[in-house]
């Protein structure tokens, strides 16, 4: 069982994950949510799969801060309302 502590400690290194993925790939360019879950969860679907919703969570997290941006099928979406597939970047920058 998952403690309080233990999640903490998740989220954070989920967000230092997320920002340093969208960083490293640089504007334009998105990633796959389940590449951040790989990278700490490992590359078995038992050690990052159930890593998969707080990634969402922290993204969206991410999203609401203005450091990160949600897409679907290559446009910006809310990031408390969609669905399905979806990648992370970088915000546009002006």
């Amino acid at each position: 069982m998952m403690t309080a502590i233990n999640k903490d400690v998740i989220a954070d290194r989920l967000r230092e994950t997320l920002i340093d993925l969208a960083t490293t790939r640089g504007a334009g360019k998105t990633f796959c949510p389940s590449e951040a879950a790989r990278l700490i969860g490992g590359s078995h679907p038992d050690g990052w799969g159930p890593l998969m919703t707080p990634v969402r969570r922290e993204a969206i997290a991410l999203a609401d801060e203005g450091r990160l941006v949600i897409y679907r099928k290559g446009k910006v979406v809310d990031p408390h309302d969609f669905k399905g597939v979806y990648r992370i970047g970088l915000p546009y920058s002006e």
